[in-house]
């Protein structure tokens, strides 16, 4: 199973370094819920609010002329048929990131009727320093 959910986040990773809407929509449940944090509060959406959100953001990257800088940082099987996946996401312009990155805690889901997986809800933090992105350490207990 862990196979099948990999190659969809590869594809998933793909689809988002390309800016390509169409192709990242068809990863995203209709029943998604979301939760951003910004410096001006916190935001809750749906599916409609999210799509129109990656259509904002992709459309900066183009008129920039900008790339994705994304990293995977952890992939934490939840249960047999969920994952956890904690990203994190830049735009680089001219080679150069914009100083911050958005967290991503992406909770995707195996859908039974299709047999794929969904990305089923988020909860994403804005504006995080990149230098406290690259410093971000794991502490294992027993």
């Amino acid at each position: 199973m862990y196979q099948t959910f990999r190659q969809c986040l590869n594809s998933f990773l793909e689809s988002w370094r390309k800016s390509s809407l169409t192709e990242l929509g068809e990863f995203i449940s209709k029943d998604y819920k979301g939760r951003e944090v910004t410096s001006k509060g916190i935001v809750d959406f749906g599916y409609d609010e999210s799509i129109q959100g990656w259509e904002q953001g992709f459309k900066f990257v183009e008129e920039n002329n900008a790339e994705w800088n994304i990293k995977e940082i952890a992939v934490l099987p939840l249960k047999d048929d969920e994952n956890l996946v904690i990203l994190s996401a830049t735009i680089d312009i001219n080679g150069k990131s914009i100083g911050t990155s958005n967290l991503f805690f992406e909770t995707f889901k195996k859908d039974n009727s299709t047999g794929g997986w969904k990305l089923n809800r988020s909860y994403v933090e804005t504006g995080v320093l990149n230098e406290n992105i690259n410093n971000i350490q794991f502490i294992q207990t027993h």
